[in-house]
C-alpha cells in the first residue's frame, strides 16, 4: 500500500503554543514554510479555511509557484463561491501547478460559523448542497459543449468552463462523522477525511463509508485520511513529559482566546466528529498504542485535536496502526507547528515509509511494529506517571526553523 502524508500550512509565524495574534498573511513565511514541508518528505498540504481567516486559494497558488511536488489541498465551503466559478478556479490551479491541486469539500458543522458569511441553510440542507455542488465540479470538468443546470442549489445556463485539469478531474475529498457525511463521501468523494479516534471506532467509521460507496453503486471507495497531532521525543517517557507542558500552554492559550477559531467556535459543539472527540475524551485519557484524548477536552475538540503521543517508533509504529486498518492519508501537524512538522520529516515519515518498504520486499513485518500496543491500563500508567503535579508547566523552549 502507499501512504501519503499531509499537513497544515500556516500563513504567519503564529502557533498555539507561540500565539501571534492579529498576524496577516506573510509571503516568505508560506514560502519557507511548504519549501519546508516539501523538502521533509510531506506529499500533500491543507490549505484550510474558516470565515475569519485567509483564501485558500491565494495561499495555495503561493504554494504552487514555490515548490516542485508538494499538493495543496483547497479547503472549499460551497457556500463561499459558486460552483462553476470554483470549477474554473480548480483548474486554474491545478494548470499552473502541473496538476497538483486537490480539493476538501466542507459543509459546514456550526450554523454560527455558516451564519458568519451569511449562510443559513440547516445541516442537512447543507450536505445536499455539497452532494449537488461535487457533481457539478466535475461536470464542469469534463463537458465540452455548453450545458445547463436547474437543480435545488443551483441554476444556470449555457455554460462551458474553456479548459480541462491535467488529469482530466481533480481529486475530491470529503470529510464528516455524520451519516450524511458518509452518504456524500460514500458516493461522490475521491478522499474522505476523519479525524483521529480509536482503531476500534476508525474502523466502523471506514466500513460506513464503504458501504455507501457499495449502496451508490461504486465499485471502489474512497481513500481514507486520517488526521492527528503528534507529540514527539526521543523516548516514550520524554514525549509524555513534553505532552503534559504542551497541553498546560495550549490550555492557556485557549482559555485566553488567543487561538481565533476556538475562540469562534460554540460552547456546545454541533458538529458530530467533535461531539465524537469529546465522547471518546470521557471514556479515557489514552487509548490504543499512543492516542492521547486530552487535548479534545482541553481544545472542546475545536477541529482536530486527538494527539498521538511517544518515541518517534511508537508514533511511527502507531501511524501504521491505521495503515493497518486501510488508511491511506496521514495527516500529522504538531503544536509548534514549523518546528514539529520538520520534526516529523526528519524522524516520523522515514520510520513509516522503511517499515512499508521492508513489507513489500519481505512479505513480513519489521521492527517499528514489533512490540504489540500495550492495553489500555498499561497506556494510562505510564501516562500519569509521566504527568507533572500541575497540567500546565514551562513552555516548551522556542526554536527557530534553520
Amino acid at each position: 500500500m502507499t501512504v501519503e502524508f499531509i499537513s497544515l500550512i500556516n500563513v504567519w509565524e503564529s502557533s498555539e503554543l507561540f500565539p501571534k495574534p492579529g498576524g496577516t498573511p506573510d509571503a516568505d513565511y508560506v514560502r519557507k514554510y511548504a519549501r519546508y514541508l516539501e523538502d521533509g518528505g510531506f506529499d500533500y498540504t491543507l490549505v484550510a479555511y474558516n470565515s475569519a481567516g485567509y483564501d485558500p486559494f491565494t495561499v495555495s497558488a503561493t504554494i504552487a509557484a514555490h515548490t516542485e511536488r508538494i499538493k495543496p489541498i483547497v479547503a472549499l465551503r460551497p457556500n463561499t463561491l459558486y460552483p462553476t466559478v470554483a470549477a474554473q478556479s480548480l483548474a486554474t490551479l491545478d494548470r499552473l501547478s502541473g496538476g497538483r491541486a486537490t480539493v476538501h469539500i466542507i459543509s459546514g458543522g456550526s450554523d454560527q460559523e455558516q451564519a458568519r458569511h451569511g449562510d443559513y441553510t440547516t445541516k442537512d440542507e447543507r450536505y445536499d448542497r455539497s452532494e449537488e455542488y461535487v457533481k457539478l465540479l466535475r461536470r464542469a470538468w469534463t463537458e465540452t459543449e455548453p450545458w445547463d443546470h436547474d437543480g435545488t442549489y443551483y441554476k444556470f445556463e449555457n455554460f462551458v468552463a474553456g479548459f480541462r485539469p491535467v488529469n482530466g478531474t481533480i481529486p475530491v475529498s470529503v470529510g464528516g462523522s455524520s451519516a450524511a457525511a458518509y452518504r456524500v463521501g460514500g458516493a461522490l468523494g475521491d478522499i474522505f477525511g476523519l479525524w483521529g479516534e480509536p482503531l476500534a471506532e476508525t474502523r466502523e467509521q471506514i466500513d460506513k463509508v464503504a458501504e455507501q460507496a457499495r449502496l451508490a453503486g461504486r465499485t471502489d471507495t474512497p481513500r481514507t485520511w486520517v488526521t492527528f497531532r503528534p507529540i514527539v521525543a526521543p523516548t516514550d517517557e520524554l514525549a509524555w513529559e513534553k505532552a503534559h507542558r504542551t497541553i498546560g500552554i495550549v490550555e492557556q492559550t485557549h482559555r485566553a482566546g488567543r487561538f481565533i477559531p476556538s475562540r469562534l467556535a460554540p460552547a456546545d459543539p454541533q458538529n458530530v466528529g467533535s461531539q465524537r472527540a469529546l465522547e471518546i475524551a470521557q471514556r479515557g485519557d489514552v487509548h490504543d498504542r499512543a492516542l492521547w484524548t486530552v487535548p479534545s477536552k482541553v481544545t472542546n475538540a475545536a477541529g482536530a485535536s486527538s494527539a498521538l503521543v511517544g518515541s518517534y517508533e511508537t508514533v511511527a509504529a502507531a501511524i501504521l496502526d491505521y495503515v493497518d486498518l486501510g488508511a491511506e492519508l496521514v495527516s500529522i501537524r504538531g503544536y509548534d507547528n514549523l518546528n514539529d512538522a520538520i520534526d516529523y520529516g526528519r524522524y516520523i515519515l522515514p520510520l513509516v515509509r522503511q517499515e512499508l518498504a521492508h513489507r513489500a520486499a519481505t512479505g513480513e513485518r519489521g521492527t517499528v511494529v514489533a512490540q504489540p500496543p500495550l492495553d489500555g491500563a498499561s497506556v494510562d500508567a505510564r501516562a500519569r506517571a509521566a504527568a507533572p503535579h500541575s497540567t500546565a508547566g514551562p513552555a516548551p523552549t522556542a526554536r527557530k526553523a534553520s
